[in-house]
């Protein structure tokens, strides 16, 4: 039986707003993130990702009040991240009306935390979100492509895409996959607001690499984009931003597209 394939908005917060931005910099406002949350839920949006985009390089706390006011409005599943790093951060998310939590840079720095959280919370409450980018620089022992000639590997980001680890990024989802992680949410810094599509190559070789589903991110800028993902990498689900937030595309309308296309997806 074919997956049906969901479609994610996400809702990328700095100071109590949504943003968007251009490989993790050139932030531009882009709208209320309660007001964004009951649209695309209204919308027939599959789930909803909130990601405090800056609480890991603050240090601090995600924003709970902000977390339940958006909760408060949708009917759909709706994971959290930003700046957690213990089950104390975790089990708060989850009460402020979270369905799962996203965790990066501090499962990085703890990997550990992962299997804690699994045991806890149960395998399905935990998204490791990776942001990863080429680097080219293949002197070290990686797991690495070409392309246009050039060789390169994906390397791991944490912070907000601002801390290089040297840490591959096939090698990390494989370990957080079994240490607890449930999801794997993959983002493109190469490809982010940049419309330019999805990395299929990264997110291919990602899929192929775990057993768990696993959602694209970085670089949609039309549907068709979304179908390409679909059909090259087997991605269980699509994430975008700029096309849901400034109105270039609606959620059904981006579904619609889909199943003409003979994307199984839920209408």
């Amino acid at each position: 039986m074919t997956l049906t394939r969901r479609i994610i908005p996400c809702l990328d917060v700095r100071d109590g707003r949504v943003v968007k931005g251009f490989q993790f910099e050139s932030i531009r406002d882009a709208g209320d993130p309660v007001e964004l949350a009951k649209r695309y839920s209204d919308e027939g949006a599959d789930e909803l990702v909130f990601l405090d985009i800056t609480a890991s390089e603050q240090q601090r706390k995600i924003i709970s009040n902000l977390v339940r006011s958006v909760a408060s409005v949708i009917d759909i599943p709706f994971t959290v991240g930003g700046g957690v790093k213990s089950l104390e951060d975790a089990r708060n998310i989850l009460l402020s009306g979270a369905d799962k939590v996203g965790i990066n840079t501090g499962a990085i720095n703890n990997p550990k935390v992962l299997t804690e959280l699994m045991n806890l919370f149960g395998r399905q409450c935990i998204v490791v979100a990776i942001d990863a980018k080429r680097n080219f620089d293949v002197s070290i022992d990686k797991n690495t492509f070409t392309e246009d000639g050039k060789k390169f590997w994906f390397e791991v980001f944490v912070y907000g895409g601002k801390q290089a680890t040297g840490i591959d990024a096939i090698d990390w989802a494989k370990k957080a996959c079994s240490l607890g992680a449930g999801e794997i949410l993959l983002t493109s810094i190469d490809r982010d607001g940049t419309k330019d599509g999805y990395d299929t190559l990264l997110t291919r070789n990602i899929v192929e690499s775990v057993s768990v589903p696993v959602i694209a991110s970085g670089g949609c800028g039309s549907p068709d984009h979304m179908a390409k993902v679909f059909a090259e990498s087997d991605a269980d689900a699509a994430l975008a931003a700029s096309i849901f937030h400034y109105e270039t595309h609606g959620v059904a309308g981006v579904k619609s597209y889909l199943q003409k296309r003979g994307i199984p997806v839920r209408l």
